[in-house]
């Protein structure tokens, strides 16, 4: 459904290097910056992407939005957990885990810019 995903950063790089972790605990490679200075992170299946606002604004994260990517094992959840908190994360909703009466391990985190994202395992 979706070819790609942008988020805005007043500082790409420490928005960078937070996903350079974080995705990178999932098994994907950093990403790639361009001549205008955004970042991109492309897959087989769509591209995630920062960038500062084209307007000149501040980036703001939405509210009530959240970003979720998959993940293949609740070991995988926890390590980008912990490496989202290494990198200047911060932990929001409950800890990493199940969800009660629900097939779903997940973890959420903010990222440096407050944007809410979330790894999501489907037990099955």
């Amino acid at each position: 459904m979706f070819s790609h995903i942008m988020i805005g950063s007043d500082d790409v790089e420490v928005s960078k290097r937070f996903y350079d972790a974080v995705l990178g605990a999932l098994g994907y490679q950093p990403g790639a910056m361009d001549d205008r200075g955004r970042c991109f992170y492309r897959t087989a299946t769509g591209v995630f992407a920062i960038t500062k606002p084209i307007n000149g604004e501040p980036a703001t994260q939405g509210n009530g939005s959240t970003i979720g990517f998959a993940v293949n094992s609740p070991k995988e959840v926890d390590a980008w957990h912990a490496a989202g908190i290494a990198h200047g994360g911060t932990t929001c909703e409950d800890p990493p885990g199940r969800r009660p009466e629900s097939p779903f391990y997940l973890a959420y985190l903010r990222d440096p810019s407050g944007h809410k994202i979330c790894a999501l395992h489907f037990m099955g």
